[in-house]
């Protein structure tokens, strides 16, 4: 079976995707994602690493309700898709396991 590897800033995407749970959508994600690392974002960054995500089956989206307070517009959810938690298992337990190698130093 082929891997799909993904990117830094996708890896980080998909966990804030996680950490948000049910509440994931583009802007909740760039906030949080921002809070969270120090790191400024654009919402297209996000949009983009979102639609690669999804290309990739990491996470699934679904359409809410529109809302007054965005003009009647509805804002896409996400959520992690099963192979999106296996792929951010995968990846915690590479870097634990590289974080182990590290010689300790005196």
């Amino acid at each position: 079976m082929k891997r799909t590897y993904l990117g830094e800033f996708e890896e980080v995407v998909l966990l804030i995707v996680a950490v948000l749970n049910n509440q994931a959508y583009g802007l909740a994600i760039t906030e949080e994602l921002e809070k969270q690392t120090g790191r400024s974002v654009s919402l297209s960054a996000v949009h983009a690493a979102l639609q690669r995500l999804e290309e990739k089956g990491f996470v699934n989206s679904r359409m809410g309700g529109a809302t007054q307070e965005r003009g009647g517009r509805r804002k896409r959810f996400f959520t992690v898709s099963v192979a999106g938690n296996r792929a951010l298992q995968e990846i915690q337990e590479v870097r634990m396991h590289l974080w182990g190698m590290i010689p300790k130093t005196s």
